[in-house]
């Protein structure tokens, strides 16, 4: 089926060049769409406010680094305190916890999983026992 197409359009095949390198291929993708955007603004004219706001380095990251001067001290020990108790209490609203049947299936499940467990140990340790008692005597 892709045979048919690439024979339709062979033309178009030799003349394109696949690109090579990340960069390239953004490039290609970007040269494919439209160039306005839904809010009249164009991505060529924002590349070039910020060639012209910023150097090299800081277009590499997109946005400059915030500074220091203006962030806010920390606060102090008893809000960072009241500030952890209500985010565990909004985190703890968020929980879906199980209902009373679900409680009591699932501590049954449990129970009986750890009683298998001690049984099957139990079981293990006898005749590993029993062997060894044997072998060494």
């Amino acid at each position: 089926m892709s045979e048919g197409r690439e024979q339709d359009q062979p033309e178009e095949r030799e003349g394109a060049v696949r690109p090579s390198t990340a960069a390239a291929r953004r490039e290609r993708r970007a040269s494919s769409r439209p160039a306005a955007r839904k809010d009249g603004s164009s991505a060529e004219s924002k590349k070039s406010v910020l060639k012209a706001d910023t150097s090299d380095e800081d277009v590499k990251k997109g946005r400059p680094t915030k500074t220091r001067e203006g962030l806010e001290k920390r606060p102090s020990l008893i809000g960072r305190i009241f500030r952890y108790i209500r985010e565990v209490v909004s985190e703890l609203r968020k929980v879906i916890w199980p209902t009373r049947k679900q409680l009591v299936t699932y501590t049954g499940v449990v129970l009986v999983f750890v009683v298998f467990m001690v049984a099957l140990v139990w079981a293990l340790d006898l005749g590993f026992g029993a062997a060894v008692f044997e072998l060494f005597g």
